[in-house]
């Protein structure tokens, strides 16, 4: 299972970083351009050894010369990008034994799920757009006499059988390890159908990266936001205008 695991994830991160598999398993700080984005854009990506620095093509060059020779975390401090997630995936022993809750839960795939349109509040798990569509393609709720009390969501990833999760639980109910209840309910049943999870939190979100930990997900690479460089940064006003900077 770890090494299917591994497969997966590689197939994932090369497909969204631009970068080959031999350059994901090296030791080297490498410079990979996304040509599918229109606007200036930098996502960094730390994996096992290697760092991958994916840009815009217009951006390419002055970042590669910006961060030359700069260190893994110098990178990971550049000022142009923010936010870093953590992403996990479970350790390859899971245990299969889940244990009981004293809420009604309840498992919903695919279509099954439209069942819970309108439903609010639990955007990191489950979210309907204006159409009453959702990307995401299973869940595990929890229920409270018929409240909804939380929710475990997953997602299809770019990669066939590769799927994200997400969790919300409603604030009263919470540091009752109903997080760590569903998530770990979803998993064993993802695995159980062969789909790979992986569960992604801010480095900031301790609490989350403690469910992590207690429904036995291990980290496995870090990345920056997907920053546009467009103006909407919060960083904009402080940082001014990048690209003009760029281009002088």
């Amino acid at each position: 299972m770890k090494e299917i695991i591994k497969q997966k994830i590689e197939e994932l991160l090369s497909k969204e970083f631009y970068c080959s598999l031999e350059e994901l398993n090296g030791k080297a700080t490498v410079y990979s351009v996304n040509f599918n984005t229109k606007q200036p854009y930098i996502k960094i990506l730390a994996y096992r050894n290697c760092v991958i620095v994916c840009t815009s093509e217009d951006l390419h060059d002055k970042v590669r010369e910006l961060l030359q020779n700069k260190s893994r975390d110098e990178i990971f401090e550049f000022p142009f990008v923010y936010g870093q997630t953590i992403h996990y995936v479970p350790d390859g022993n899971y245990a299969k034994d889940v244990s009981e809750l004293n809420y009604e839960c309840e498992y919903l795939f695919y279509e099954d799920i439209l069942s819970l349109a309108g439903l609010t509040g639990f955007e990191n798990s489950l979210a309907f757009d204006k159409n009453g569509s959702t990307s995401t393609k299973a869940v595990y709720v929890a229920r409270d006499k018929n409240r909804i009390i939380g929710v475990a969501g997953a997602a299809e990833s770019v990669i066939n059988g590769v799927w994200e999760i997400g969790i919300d639980v409603v604030e009263q109910y919470r540091n009752a390890r109903l997080a760590t209840y569903l998530v770990k309910g979803l998993t064993k049943e993802l695995l159980s159908r062969n789909i790979i999870p992986f569960y992604s939190v801010s480095v900031t979100n301790i609490g989350s990266q403690m469910v992590a930990g207690r429904c036995r997900y291990i980290p496995f690479w870090i990345d920056t936001f997907g920053t546009i460089l467009d103006g909407s940064s919060g960083y904009h006003n402080i940082l001014g205008d990048l690209t003009s900077k760029f281009s002088t």
